[in-house]
């Protein structure tokens, strides 16, 4: 996630496959076996690599890969989308719709989660509370489970469903969270905090520790969330996929919810904004991008000389006056031997001379914690950006800020070194941020990963962006609000940034869709969502479709898309045969007798989704691709939807027919879209196919890009 960074994956060993219980004994070794007849109910044991090798050629097998680490993805933004508290809502159908949060736990006392005037679980639910230390559930926290096979607790970690870092009680409570009226970080995000479905339940599965997740634990996690009952799945953690989709738990977990007909809904990443740097790509789950709202954060570094430079952070710390500025490469801790070279980074904790560094303002090369800073006793800290990427979602435990520029950055280290040269004092302060409106949204956080798809790019990815910058949300009393364990402070509301918090926003409108259609699929709200979507400039956000999908979720239009793009197992494994898997490993992921008729990407182009991707190679000679799709009619009985297509006039986009009559509910026609031209260049071009009628406008994206994209 953006809002955290926890240590690099470390391929822990693990065995994961119930039938191999009895036949291995713990050792050493770095993978994870998966069995698709049990893919759950998992047994834990250590391999040597003979023992791999022997285990990888066993019956039940499919894969062997690393058990490593996932990482995360880290209020106004439900007005922003059009989503006031007074919507239009099926509280009864609502109250029983149960999500289950993947992630950190929560912290269970806040307002958020009061089970105040709410009836007693669904009869369906399956989970419990049972045997927890320290933890009580209620009628809003119907389940709480936990989870750490290798059984390894920093003195941080609470060994319980209890949050011990914030992300989880974030998350869950932008999706089913209470209203909080006078919610704030310290006069910041002002107003009535709430979640998406605020009368839905949620059921808590930590996986999620002070250094990350592991895959055994995050299938563990699906595996009981689907026994217990849920009907949502939000997820926002992840890593960069294999380019075999069995080796990505949180891949393998959600095909197993898909399968009993729980939609899965994860995090794009936060790796952005190079191209293909997406993550959890699989076709059956949702893929949400990090959007911006309106409200804008803004932090003013002022200097001695009356210069003013606009920076990033969130300052929550009241400063007015003004204190002297130190270079940071110019204060080294030469005690412990540390060069300024070193120091100027402001890394190593203890890298800055506290003599020369106590009640002033320092600044520094590196992006960092400020824990260098604060332990020499500095009274704030300027990072000089060296790069565009601006981090405008970190919060720190003494007055900070990121200066946005190189110009600026240049600017600031100027005025230090004419005053240094001329022997005079250089002084600055770091104001308290501001709230002010930002003009130009919607537009893609620039940290939000990217498309084309990595390993299949005849799929879009993202599907969708959702709010994900600067969201108020509830907080854990465990850690500080900046992360760092020399900040004392202790909040109840924090403001983070990250597609983490993207993530539950279209969790929790997919559960809203669902209130008012319980029976549809994932696959159909997934495509209420996509072609509902509101549209999104590409003057705001170059990248199109590759950073935004189909654009930025309308929760109001999902529960009435007209026609959805449906699709079930049978749709998928095709798609898998396409992934040129075996018969027998995907028998054992479905439980079904598999026989791949064909291999290839036609697949791929051919899976019914609400989204088009065409990875075309640059040549001189016209191509031509068609590809086949079926909607079903969820709108009214009698209804004529014609085709509008928008191109570019470099290529040519036709669909057969181009006119689909419906004389009932749930009717399905199929139709074929073809394109043709010539891609003489490597960029992408957007394009779009609605089916409009007299009631809906049903909007799919084209992306048409050279292949070689990365």
């Amino acid at each position: 996630m953006g809002d955290l960074n926890p240590s690099a994956d470390i391929p822990t060993p693990i065995l994961h496959s119930r039938f191999l219980e009895k036949a291995l004994h713990i050792n050493s070794s770095t993978s994870l076996i998966h069995s698709y007849k049990s893919i759950f109910n998992g047994f834990v044991a250590l391999l040597t690599n003979d023992e791999v090798r022997r285990i990888s050629a066993m019956e039940e097998v499919v894969s062997v890969f690393p058990n490593r680490k996932n990482h995360m993805h880290t209020t106004k933004s439900w007005d922003f989308l059009k989503f006031p508290e007074t919507v239009s809502r099926v509280e009864k159908v609502e109250s029983n719709i149960i999500v289950g949060v993947i992630d950190s736990g929560i912290w269970p006392e806040f307002h958020s989660f009061s089970d105040v005037g709410m009836r007693s679980p669904p009869r369906k639910w399956k989970g419990s509370c049972d045997g927890l230390k320290h933890f009580k559930c209620n009628n809003k926290i119907i389940g709480a489970r936990h989870y750490r096979r290798n059984g390894k607790f920093s003195r941080q970690d609470i060994i319980s469903p209890r949050d011990t870092i914030g992300h989880g009680t974030h998350v869950a409570s932008i999706i089913a969270g209470n209203l909080v009226s006078s919610a704030n970080f310290y006069g910041l995000g002002q107003g009535t905090a709430r979640g998406g479905v605020p009368s839905s339940r949620i059921a808590v599965y930590k996986v999620v520790w002070t250094d990350g997740s592991d895959d055994i634990d995050i299938i563990a996690a699906f595996e009981d969330a689907i026994k217990d009952g849920v009907d949502i799945i939000s997820i926002s953690m992840g890593k960069h996929t294999d380019t075999n989709y069995l080796k990505d738990s949180i891949t393998v977990g959600s095909f197993q919810a898909m399968r009993k007909g729980i939609m899965t809904i994860c995090s794009a990443g936060n790796d952005g904004p190079k191209h293909g740097t997406v993550v959890n790509i699989s076709p059956w789950v949702l893929t949400v991008a990090a959007s911006s709202t309106d409200r804008k954060i803004e932090t003013h570094l002022k200097l001695g000389n009356a210069q003013t430079f606009v920076g990033t952070t969130l300052n929550a710390f009241n400063q007015t006056k003004f204190f002297t500025l130190v270079y940071a490469g110019d204060v080294p801790n030469t005690r412990a031997m540390v060069s300024g070279n070193t120091s100027r980074l402001c890394l190593d904790k203890f890298s800055l001379d506290v003599r020369r560094v106590k009640g002033k303002i320092v600044i520094c090369d590196a992006y960092n914690v400020g824990d260098a800073a604060l332990t020499a006793g500095a009274a704030g800290m300027v990072i000089l950006s060296n790069n565009n990427y601006v981090r405008d979602f970190m919060t720190f435990a003494l007055p900070a800020l990121f200066v946005g520029n190189n110009r600026d950055s240049i600017e600031v280290m100027t005025y230090l070194k004419r005053k240094k040269y001329f022997w005079n004092t250089t002084t600055a302060s770091i104001l308290k941020s501001n709230e002010t409106f930002d003009q130009f949204v919607p537009y893609i956080a620039s940290f939000s990963s990217t498309g084309p798809n990595p390993i299949t790019p005849q799929i879009l990815k993202p599907d969708l962006s959702a709010p994900g910058v600067r969201i108020l949300a509830a907080w854990t009393h465990n850690n500080s609000p900046s992360f760092s364990m020399l900040d004392s402070r202790r909040v109840s509301y924090n403001i983070l940034s990250g597609t983490s918090m993207a993530c539950p926003h279209a969790a929790a409108a997919a559960a809203y869709v669902k209130s008012f259609h319980p029976s549809w699929s994932p696959a159909a709200i997934k495509s209420a969502l996509i072609t509902t979507a509101f549209e999104m400039s590409a003057r705001a956000t170059p990248i199109a479709e590759f950073g935004y999908g189909a654009g930025l979720i309308n929760p109001v239009g999902a529960i009435n898309p007209g026609l959805v793009y449906d699709a079930n197992l049978a749709d998928y494994v095709p798609f898998l045969c396409g992934q040129n898997y075996t018969n027998e490993q995907l028998s054992l992921i479905t439980g079904d007798k598999i026989a791949c008729t064909h291999y290839g990407n036609q697949t791929s182009l051919n899976l019914n989704m609400p989204s088009f991707s065409f990875p075309i190679i640059p040549s001189n000679t016209t191509f031509s691709v068609s590809v086949n799709r079926s909607v079903t009619n969820v709108g009214s009985s009698k209804t004529v939807y014609y085709a509008e297509i928008r191109t570019p006039p470099t290529f040519t986009i036709r669909v057969v027919p181009s006119t689909l009559s419906f004389t009932n509910v749930g009717q399905i026609k199929s139709f074929t879209l073809i394109v043709e031209g010539i891609m003489n260049h490597m960029i992408a071009v957007s394009a779009s196919l609605s089916w409009i009628s007299s009631t809906n406008k049903v909007k799919s994206p084209i992306v048409i890009f050279g292949s070689y994209i990365q």
